[in-house]
C-alpha cells in the first residue's frame, strides 16, 4: 500500500462493484492511479452529471479515496454523514478566510488527500476556468494532477503530477499541453469552454 492507494488482486467489494459497473457501461480506466500522495485533482471535462459518477466509480475500481469541496448548507444530521462518507468535505463560507485557505488548511492536517476539483465549475460554457484549484494547489505546495475523461472512446484516467511554480501562464501551459496530447472528448462537447485563467489575460509586471 503506497498512501492511499490499494493496488494487489485483492480488491474490496467496493472497488468490485466500481469495475463491474464501468464493464457494464463500457468504460476503462487506462492510466496508472495518481503516484503523489497528495494532489490537487482536475476533475476534466464537466459538461453533465455523468461526469462525477464517472469519476467516483473510476476512482472506486483504484482504490483512491478522494474529495471534494461541498457547500455547509447540506451539513445535516444524516445527510452530512452520507457527503463525508464518500468524500464530500464541507466549506464554511462564513468564515475569514476563503475557501483556498480552509482547504490548504485541509492539506495540511493530512499526510494522504487527492482533492478533486472540477476547474471549469459549472457545467455550462465559461470563457474562464475557475483558479481556486491553481491558489489551492500553490498555496498548500502540492502538484496539480489531470484527470479526463474521453466519451468517444470511454475512456477515463489521470495524467503525471504537474508541478506549479507561480508562473501562471508557463504553469497552464503545461496543463494545457496534457489535454491537447491526448482525446478528451466531453459528453457535450458544445458546453466546453477554453482551458484558461483570468489572470492569464491580467497585463504582465515587467521583469
Amino acid at each position: 500500500m503506497v498512501g492511499n492507494r490499494v493496488y494487489g488482486c485483492a480488491m474490496d467489494l467496493k472497488a468490485r462493484a466500481a469495475a463491474a459497473t464501468l464493464r457494464t457501461m463500457g468504460w476503462t480506466f487506462v492510466t496508472p492511479p495518481p503516484a503523489v500522495d497528495r494532489c490537487v485533482g482536475l476533475a476534466m471535462p464537466h459538461t453533465s452529471n455523468m461526469d462525477g459518477l464517472l469519476l467516483v466509480l473510476m476512482a472506486q475500481k483504484i482504490g483512491l479515496e478522494m474529495s471534494w469541496m461541498v457547500k455547509d448548507a447540506i451539513d445535516k444530521p444524516v445527510l452530512g454523514q452520507v457527503v463525508r462518507g464518500v468524500g464530500g468535505v464541507f466549506i464554511e463560507r462564513s468564515r475569514a478566510h476563503g475557501v483556498v485557505d480552509q482547504m490548504i488548511e485541509q492539506f495540511a492536517r493530512r499526510d494522504s488527500y487527492c482533492l478533486i476539483i472540477p476547474p471549469e465549475g459549472s457545467r455550462s460554457r465559461r470563457d474562464y476556468w475557475k483558479s481556486g484549484f491553481y491558489h489551492i494547489a500553490l498555496g498548500a505546495k502540492v502538484p496539480v494532477v489531470p484527470g479526463f475523461l474521453d466519451y468517444e472512446n470511454k475512456e477515463g484516467g489521470f495524467g503525471p503530477p504537474i508541478y506549479l511554480t507561480g508562473d501562471v501562464h508557463a504553469d497552464m501551459d503545461a496543463i494545457r499541453a496534457f489535454y491537447q496530447s491526448r482525446s478528451c472528448v466531453p459528453r457535450y462537447p458544445e458546453k466546453l469552454g477554453p482551458m484558461r485563467l483570468r489572470e492569464e489575460d491580467a497585463p504582465r509586471e515587467p521583469t
